[in-house]
């Protein structure tokens, strides 16, 4: 375990699987040319994959960009790729998963370049939010980050229960 700042990261190298658990919210302002200066503390957790590169592509859910270090993408490419593509339904998600996926690394600054489609996609103006989201980073809007954060917490409780209600301590 690494600790820095807001984040922490545990790796687990079983299997060739790797656990990332982050942790932290970050704050940052892109330049006219779209790069983000990636936060040092997350750098620092990030260390052993940093160099290794990350894909960068539109969430499903929300209007937001999901940064994936490059080992973390490939166990998420494992799951797709066991999909068969004889299934319609398996081509027509392979095809939109993968809409807009760009490989993306830090330059020689710690600036990350966000493509200027999936700044146009998320909604990105000046600033943005770097969140956690255990094995990934979400890259959102702050304005847009903030929004769906209120929406969403007045009815968090509920959420809670629902999703993690019926654990028992043992599952956890």
């Amino acid at each position: 375990m690494v600790k820095s700042g807001n984040f922490v990261l545990h790796l687990h190298l079983e299997k060739k699987q790797l656990m990332l658990h982050l942790f932290g919210v970050h704050e940052q302002k892109v330049d006219i040319k779209g790069r983000v200066l990636f936060p040092s503390a997350l750098k620092k957790q990030l260390v052993s994959v940093v160099t290794e590169g990350f894909v960068l592509k539109r969430s499903i859910f929300e209007r937001c960009l999901e940064l994936y270090p490059m080992p973390q993408w490939q166990i998420e490419m494992q799951g797709v790729n066991k999909l068969n593509r004889f299934v319609r339904k398996n081509n027509d998600f392979i095809r939109l998963f993968m809409a807009g996926v760009k490989i993306v690394e830090l330059d020689d600054a710690g600036r990350l370049l966000i493509p200027r489609d999936l700044i146009q996609w998320a909604g990105i103006d000046k600033e943005v939010v770097l969140a956690s989201s255990i094995n990934r980073i979400e890259i959102w809007d702050k304005t847009l980050y903030e929004t769906s954060l209120s929406e969403k917490s007045a009815n968090f409780g509920d959420l809670a229960e629902d999703v993690m209600g019926d654990q028992k301590p043992e599952d956890k």
